[in-house]
């Protein structure tokens, strides 16, 4: 582990790569009591483009100095690469929970109610549609995503089942399943919702078998990564019309390649990656850099520490 740095060095804090675009995270940074310097000088590095995100192994094999990384999303598995023990590392875990959840409820309202249908439809068309209120509801993963969705499904009455990796309680959940127990949590489901961290062990969690167990005008939303969902299992359900759809924020690859047929199934609905989008998500990392550049200044614990060996 490096050794921490004294109190002077503390505020030495670099935001890295340099751009202008990144200027909410710097001003963050400052009203945090932070001096924003090269890295070369930092004892702390703020990573702030997830679009370079194979740059930071060099940076950081260069300046060995750096205590603190703090990465900018939740998911960090574009940064599995460049991990350490050496470091403390932060992501920014449940930061974007409240906008993230907010569109898995959209996404679940729209598949259920049968916007599918009627968004495409050039003539008037046959009833269909189904409630959430009162419905069955399934989350993968128990994050800050669950949290805020969970307090967002209150009003609807729903019974509500967590998928996690220990079966410990969660807050407004009716029950918690174990992670290699989910199939059996999907059963009768009429929205699985996927909002968990991408790892090993989490690829294609949901595949057929967690499909199947679905009810069959079940829609699944995935709001986590688009490795979570094996896609041809899911098109094998679509085909079959074992599940009502699926709602997808996600797709792997990402972006989904134009004439991949989830564009054109009358069963799916796609949001490109946009349930975060920067204006919503800016303000919310800048207040989280915020704070923990002032708990790292003081000595203090930080908000969304990693485990480099679990991967989140």
């Amino acid at each position: 582990m490096t050794p921490a740095p004294g109190p002077d060095a503390r505020r030495r804090i670099a935001v890295e790569p340099a751009s202008g675009r990144f200027e909410a995270l710097r001003a963050g940074a400052v009203a945090a009591g932070a001096e924003i310097v090269a890295v070369e000088e930092a004892s702390a590095l703020v990573w702030a483009d997830p679009k370079r995100a194979g740059e930071l192994a060099g940076v950081l094999e260069r300046n060995p100095a750096i205590g603190w990384v703090s990465l900018p999303f939740a998911g960090i598995e574009n940064y599995a690469h460049a991990l350490d023990t050496d470091r403390i590392w932060t992501a920014a875990k449940g930061v974007y929970a409240r906008p993230v959840a907010e569109h898995a409820l959209m996404l679940a309202l729209a598949g259920l109610r049968g916007m599918s249908t009627f968004t495409r439809a050039t003539s008037w068309s046959a009833p269909e549609g189904h409630n959430l209120v009162d419905g069955r509801i399934t989350i993968l993963g128990a994050g800050g995503i669950t949290t805020e969705l969970i307090g967002l499904l209150a009003g609807f009455g729903c019974e509500i089942t967590v998928v996690r990796r220990r079966p410990d309680p969660v807050e407004g959940a009716h029950r918690v399943v174990a992670f290699d127990d989910r199939a059996e949590a999907c059963a009768d489901a009429d929205a699985v919702v996927v909002a968990l961290a991408l790892t090993p062990e989490t690829r294609h969690c949901v595949g057929a078998a967690e499909l199947e167990a679905m009810a069959d005008h079940g829609w699944v939303v995935n709001v986590g990564r688009g490795g979570h969902i094996d896609h041809d299992a899911l098109l094998a359900a679509l085909d079959a019309g074992s599940i009502g759809g699926a709602a997808l924020d996600v797709t792997d690859p990402e972006p989904l390649p134009e004439g991949h047929r989830l564009w054109t199934h009358p069963r799916v609905m796609i949001t490109p990656h946009i349930a975060n989008t920067p204006e919503m998500g800016v303000p919310l990392h800048a207040a989280h850099v915020e704070r923990n550049v002032a708990a790292w200044i003081a000595g203090g614990s930080l908000e969304g520490v990693v485990d480099p060996v679990l991967g989140y």
